[in-house]
């Protein structure tokens, strides 16, 4: 018998044999990085900032993509884009953000709308 695959679990929880209370979301938010950030290598300037969370509703989402980008010295300009999407990692027992990505703008100067 082969032991499970790394992806396993994403068959499992299609089939309900994994369970979770928890819808998977991805999120991004258009704003600026005011504080540069050594682990996410950000420098100040306007960006975009991506991420992929399990939360129990949208409200869940968007609370946790507002909390993490404060903490990590990004400012959301006006709104976040939530999008219920297929998982790139398992649920967990509580809810949790992931692969967090600051993209930003090619021109420095330009002026977030």
């Amino acid at each position: 018998m082969s032991e499970d695959t790394p992806d396993d679990w994403k068959r499992k929880l299609t089939n309900g044999e994994i369970e979770t209370v928890f819808t998977h979301y991805a999120m991004v938010a258009d704003g600026r990085v005011v504080e540069p950030n050594a682990d996410f290598n950000t420098e100040p300037g306007p960006s975009v900032l991506s991420m992929k969370a399990w939360a129990k509703d949208l409200e869940e989402a968007g609370d946790m993509i507002v909390a993490i980008s404060n903490h990590l010295g990004f400012k959301i300009a006006d709104k976040v884009d939530i999008y219920a999407t297929e998982p790139d990692a398992p649920p967990k027992d509580k809810p949790f953000g992931y692969d967090l990505k600051f993209t930003p703008y090619a021109d420095p100067e330009a002026t977030l709308q």
